[in-house]
């Protein structure tokens, strides 16, 4: 896997003191939420081809990927109606809190012709938990435009983060054509995917219990 290097991050932040309204614990402000490192790989997403910006409070990661294209039609080969990108992301975060999974942007564009289909699909899991959750989104043909396809799970969310100080999210993303031997060319991207880390819009938390 590729390692990204700007994910080299400043000393820890201070540990987070729970906020009490009316007798219920608020998670931390989410400022306290560190990304310390960021790997990837797959079809979609080969080294070097993927640049990454984190926010100045380490809470907000952008990723712009170079080779992120599915594509079927005649002459073309029939690996490429479906790329991949697997995303280890390692976070930090205050002892004795878990969070579940967060919300996420992925854009794009596609051109697909009538009678066939584009699919982006992600799937989220932490290391160490056989529990995940997925979103697909679906285009169908005739469709030439951007796209944007936004993950947000809500507090039903049973994936949860170890309780800690850290944990490793996995996210495998995928663009997917159909049928793999469209005759017409057809394509799908994914150009950048925004990983937000912000408590108040984007975050569930809970305390951890023994």
């Amino acid at each position: 896997m590729q390692l990204i290097s700007i994910l080299t991050l400043l000393s820890s932040l201070a540990a987070a003191s729970p906020v009490v309204v009316d007798g219920l614990a608020e998670g931390p402000s989410g400022h306290e939420v560190e990304i310390t490192g960021l790997a990837f790989a797959g079809s979609g997403c080969p080294a070097g081809s993927v640049s990454g910006q984190l926010s100045s409070d380490l809470t907000t990661l952008t990723l712009l990927y170079a080779n992120f294209v599915a594509q079927a039609g005649k002459d073309i080969s029939p690996s490429n109606y479906r790329k991949n990108c697997q995303l280890n992301v390692k976070l930090k975060y205050p002892s004795g809190w878990q969070f579940s999974v967060f919300k996420a942007d992925y854009r794009g564009y596609a051109q697909i012709p009538a009678g066939d289909t584009g699919t982006c699909k992600a799937t989220y899991y932490f290391s160490g938990d056989s529990r995940q959750i997925s979103s697909t989104m679906t285009l169908k043909g005739p469709y030439d435009d951007n796209y944007i396809k936004t993950d947000q799970f809500g507090v039903e969310s049973t994936v949860w983060s170890p309780c800690g100080l850290e944990g490793l999210l996995n996210i495998n993303s995928e663009v997917r054509l159909s049928p793999m031997d469209a005759t017409k060319p057809a394509l799908m991207t994914v150009d950048s995917t925004d990983l937000r880390f912000t408590q108040v819009h984007y975050l569930q938390w809970q305390k951890c219990t023994k």
